[in-house]
């Protein structure tokens, strides 16, 4: 809707298919940004997001800012890759961004990759670096494949590349994080406990051990190339295995028959990794991945480029077909896509031969590749646009697939910088592309569908009237398209250059709050998690305005009368959440601030509070927590904070109101978390129906959770007491009651979230299945908003998938 909007508007058009490119010199840059004046339907006002998060090292590598699916923000630098998760968090009223800050350190030590036996190695090194034949010598001194432990030379620290998996490829359901260092060495994480990174295995060293046991020949028929001691021979062992960039597929389902004939879904991921002499490996991996065990396979494509730079998946879906393929770009300047062969994955159709996107050897390196998929609104099918920055010029390739056979529309879209383009971002919900050079300006450029292909809108966004004046060195744009990362350090002052270089990662929003909201409401995804851009946006204008927009109220009590889905209950509840967290008061002091008073003192002086000691220390503790949560690395202006508050006022018919008002919300949060409570217990319910038998017991209390349901005579919902009938009846008059494991009393089931036995022992409940967790071990949600319990190995697989769902409140995943 929002191309066809713009094609109505009519905005400036930049290079469409068939129209003759202009001279890709200075001047046509200067009339190309003269004539690209953006229409006002899509004027991009970018507002500055806090906090600026400050590294603690420069960054290192091509294109080192990335952002995953599941909103974490990678950021690679000279010692380790910093992580930054953004949180939309329902604990706290600072209105900065939540962010929780982790790090994927480098190895301690040099990466060699495996060309030979250790010996023999050792010994050509030596031949080469004291041979007579400068070509020879400095050729090896100086290569630092060769040498990454560096001797004379520096040390070769730091990362080159991170590329994020899609959303469920580690044992949470989150994304994996493929790292590539200075020195070569290719490493898959998973950051699985959310405190501490884990590297699951190292793809760098089975690779080189493939490759020696194949003695480093790709295929069975190729002849042998000669010996370890030629130095085209060594060069060549080296280069076919020292990886350039590497990228993720989407998953791709399989269903995998059992024993007994069940069909189980099956999904696997693959990794292409693109290599210095053109060849590119494609790695298998069984989800959820958990280490080598995991590898299904590894093939080797020849691409037959040389001087690769970067590389992408072309995933294209045609009349219930999936095609994929793979888009390598030169540093020489072609563009072309490669067929991938994915036999073991059924239903995924390949190219029957390349297809080149772009063939002039002009020497402009592809730096950046991006493929987006798109529904072209006038040949009425899906499509593909492939967007490619090189040297200051952004390439575009419009794949459609119709009788005839591949279309393939391309060209140049010149005016948009200076400088050459350092990075290169896009949202793929919509299609907008952003590119930016290292002088602080960013390009959004703006797809719009022609009768042929398409042509771009574009405008400038200059950083300096954001943040002053900066010098930019990567981009990323949030998964829903609300915010965009920029890393920066200090521009040019009075014509000088800054004495010292400080790197931070900055927010700027790209989308209004009436954006945000009508995208929440009209979401497909209907995932909160998956939306925290989003919901981040919303909470920041409730804590600013301390109140919910009626709009924003009555389009979503519309969208409840109407559709029964427990998406917008959801929404509805972390909107009542982050409205009682606008109407709390500012703490007076900063929390974590040690006072000097004595505590008997304090609490003498304030008799009327009607609290205990350890009533007031446990809040302390809670507000501290807090506190430490909305703690993003740039501490709140408590000035600026009470300034904001509501007024406070000391008398207590002053304070009654907004007491009422908090009251009043608390029950209405109350009332939806017992709706959402009731809908899972539903589910839950049905899921105990289909997979039992008669009078079987299992670890959820189904007794207990039926007698609940049906003990408010208020509620009266058909398809729980029939559900709830059917139930009883399979159970024959038996109950199983839940045992305390202390005292081997009788644990009735009178609250969803903690079970009380006659002793006082209280166990707390797990929010998937109900049943008591009574371990000192147990799970809570991303947002501590529950807890679950763990799988045990006599559960059954229908209990399983139970616990593997999300938080029924908050739809985050659960550790």
């Amino acid at each position: 809707g929002k191309m066809a909007a713009a094609e109505e508007r009519g905005g400036s058009s930049l290079l469409s298919a068939g129209e003759e490119e202009p001279p890709l010199g200075l001047d046509s840059l200067v009339e190309e940004a003269a004539a690209a004046a953006p229409s006002a339907g899509f004027r991009l006002t970018a507002v500055r997001r806090e906090p600026a998060v400050r590294l603690q090292h420069g960054v290192s590598g091509l294109e080192p800012l990335a952002w995953s699916e599941d909103h974490r923000v990678s950021v690679s630098t000279a010692r380790s890759i910093a992580v930054l998760e953004q949180l939309s968090d329902i604990h706290s009223g600072g209105q900065e961004m939540v962010i929780h800050r982790t790090a994927v350190p480098a190895p301690s030590t040099a990466c060699l990759l495996k060309v030979g036996p250790k010996k023999e190695v050792a010994e050509c090194k030596e031949k080469f670096a004291n041979s007579m034949d400068p070509t020879v010598s400095q050729t090896f001194m100086l290569d630092r494949v060769f040498n990454p432990e560096g001797k004379s030379l520096p040390p070769m620290r730091g990362f080159k590349y991170s590329s994020w998996s899609p959303l469920g490829c580690d044992a949470n359901g989150r994304c994996l994080l493929a790292a590539l260092t200075m020195d070569n060495r290719l490493t898959m994480h998973a950051n699985l406990n959310r405190l501490q990174w884990v590297q699951l295995v190292d793809l760098t060293e089975i690779y080189g051990e493939r490759l020696y046991e194949a003695s480093y020949k790709l295929s069975k028929t190729d002849t042998p190339r000669g010996e370890l001691g030629d130095f085209p021979e060594f060069q060549r062992r080296h280069s076919m295995q020292t990886p350039v960039r590497m990228e993720w597929s989407g998953i791709c389902t399989t269903q995998q028959v059992k024993h007994n004939n069940e069909c189980r879904d099956v999904g696997s991921v693959l990794l292409a990794v693109l290599f210095e002499n053109g060849n590119i490996a494609v790695w298998q991996f069984q989800l959820p991945f958990l280490g080598k065990e995991s590898i299904t396979s590894c093939n080797t494509i020849e691409s037959g480029i040389s001087s690769p730079s970067v590389l992408s998946w072309w995933e294209y879906e045609h009349n219930n077909r999936k095609m994929s393929g793979l888009i390598v770009g030169s540093a020489f300047g072609p563009v072309k896509i490669l067929p991938v062969n994915l036999k073991a994955v059924k239903g995924y159709f390949t190219l029957r031969q390349p297809v080149v996107l772009w063939q002039e050897m002009d020497q402009l390196p592809v730096h950046s590749i991006k493929c987006i998929p798109l529904y072209h609104p006038y040949q009425k099918c899906s499509c593909s646009l492939v967007v490619a920055a090189r040297g200051a010029y952004v390439f575009w390739c419009l794949l459609l697939i119709s009788k005839a056979g591949l279309n393939v529309h391309n060209s140049h879209v010149t005016g948009l910088h200076s400088l050459p383009i350092v990075s290169m971002t896009a949202d793929k919900q919509n299609g907008t592309v952003y590119t930016c050079s290292s002088d602080g300006k960013v390009r959004q450029l703006i797809p719009i569908f022609t009768d042929v292909a398409l042509k771009f809108e574009h405008q400038l966004i200059k950083l300096s009237e954001v943040f002053g004046s900066v010098r930019t060195h990567g981009i990323a744009v949030s998964p829903c398209g609300a915010y965009l990362a920029v890393i920066t350090t200090e521009g040019m002052i009075n014509g000088l250059h800054p004495v010292n270089k400080n790197y931070q990662v900055q927010f700027v929003t790209l989308k209004t709050f009436e954006e945000a909201a009508a995208q929440l409401l009209e979401s497909s995804v209907q995932n909160l998690f998956r939306q925290v851009d989003l919901t981040d946006l919303v909470r920041w204008k409730i804590l600013k305005d301390k109140h919910i927009p009626q709009f924003l109220q009555e389009a979503l009590d519309k969208k409840i009368e109407s559709c029964g889905s427990t998406y917008f209950w959801r929404l509805k509840l972390f909107l009542l959440r982050i409205l009682y967290q606008s109407m709390q008061k500012a703490p007076s002091e900063v929390m974590w601030r040690p006072s000097h008073e004595d505590t008997k003192i304090l609490i003498s002086d304030s008799p009327g509070m009607g609290s205990t000691e350890d009533d007031q220390e446990e809040g302390t503790s809670k507000q501290a927590s807090r506190q430490s949560l909305c703690d993003t690395g740039k501490g709140m202006d408590i000035d600026d904070t009470a300034d904001d508050s509501l007024p406070q006022s000391s008398d207590i018919g002053g304070r009654e109101p907004m007491e009422e008002k908090l009251l009043e919300i608390q029950a209405q949060i109350e009332a939806v978390e017992m709706h959402l409570t009731r809908e899972h217990m539903k589910r839950v319910l049905g899921e105990v129906y289909l997979h039992t038998w008669i009078t079987e017991n299992t670890s959820i209390p189904t007794r207990g959770v039926c007698d609940f349901l049906m003990s408010d005579a208020g509620y009266d919902d058909r398809t729980a007491r029939v559900l709830i009938g059917h139930i009883l009846k399979k159970m024959n008059k038996q109950t199983f009651p839940e045992h305390c494991s202390l005292c081997k009393e009788i644990l009735p089931f009178t609250d969803r979230k903690q079970a009380v036995c006659s002793n006082g022992h209280i166990w707390l409940r797990c929010f998937l299945t109900y049943q008591s967790c009574q371990s000192l071990v147990y799970r809570r949600c991303l947002l501590h908003d529950s807890i679950a319990r763990h799988p045990t190995p006599e559960d059954p697989e229908w209990i399983k998938r139970l616990l593997q769902g999300p938080c029924t409140f908050c739809d985050s995943p659960v550790f």
